[in-house]
């Protein structure tokens, strides 16, 4: 048959009440009204797109890719419901959900954020190789897993939208909650944009500091391109890079070794790139 991109070439009819949501799938909230208008969609034209479905036993599948529309052709009524199905491992089922999932722009930040750690953790998978399962950038993940270290009340105003992924990033650029909750509740009293955010903990970290930008701790959170420069020195030293700066472009390298050994082997690749 022909091969399809969704990895199984054949759509099969699978009767509705053989399909489990899958539990890891990151999305936690579904708009109602979006849905209903789903539905009504499914009742006059039937559903369009085929879900994926992973097949665990005769009569058991589980939903890979399309809760959503799996839970409108419910609500629609139907009884049988068009799938391919995919003999997939845990761990590749997971990813494919969590990619299929995040890459929808409906999601909020703290869902995707969720959904990360949660990837995370299930198959020990560092930073960078989720990143590289995904295909986003590293730096990108570093900041979305940075917002579930925000209070908790922070945490649900980006659930419920009252500030965006920006707001949030300027705010965990303060390293203590006292301080980012005075910001938040800045923000959402007086509907600060983002750029104004900014601003405002840049303000926050000088005056922490005695008036003095000096050692301010709070960074232009983590460019980028600083990232790719501890990834590349990580992986020369083969150990943990840290890179430590202030808006001033002034800062530190730290590089940690975990014994005798471990030092040496760091100091002979220094001695190896010592230029003549």
């Amino acid at each position: 048959g022909t091969v399809s991109a969704q990895g199984s070439s054949t759509i099969n009819e699978v009767p509705i009440d053989q399909i489990e949501a899958n539990p890891d799938q990151p999305r936690r909230e579904f708009d109602p009204v979006a849905l209903e208008e789903l539905a009504n969609s499914i009742k006059q034209l039937g559903l369009v797109q085929p879900i994926t479905l992973r097949q665990l036993d005769e009569s058991k599948f589980q939903i890979i890719a399309g809760e959503r529309r799996y839970r409108a052709s419910k609500m629609a009524g139907l009884t049988k419901i068009p799938a391919y199905i995919r003999a997939a491992n845990d761990e590749q089922t997971h990813v494919m959900a969590l990619i299929e999932n995040i890459q929808r722009d409906d999601l909020n930040a703290i869902e995707i954020a969720l959904g990360y750690q949660k990837a995370m953790n299930d198959f020990v998978l560092t930073q960078e190789q989720l990143s590289e399962k995904v295909g986003k950038k590293r730096a990108t993940i570093a900041n979305f897993l940075r917002l579930l270290k925000l209070p908790a009340e922070i945490q649900l105003g980006l659930r419920d939208r009252t500030v965006d992924m920006g707001h949030a990033r300027a705010i965990a650029g303060l390293d203590d909650p006292e301080s980012q909750l005075k910001v938040y509740e800045q923000v959402v009293k007086k509907h600060l944009s983002v750029r104004a955010t900014e601003e405002l903990v840049k303000k926050m970290a000088v005056s922490k500091n005695n008036g003095t930008e000096e050692g301010v701790k709070y960074q232009r959170f983590v460019s980028e391109e600083y990232d790719r420069l501890k990834a590349e020195l990580s992986q020369l030293f083969n150990t943990k890079v840290n890179l430590q700066y202030n808006e001033q472009g002034k800062g530190k390298i730290l590089l940690a070794f975990d014994s005798d050994d471990d030092l040496m082997r760091i100091m002979s690749i220094l001695d190896k790139l010592k230029v003549d």
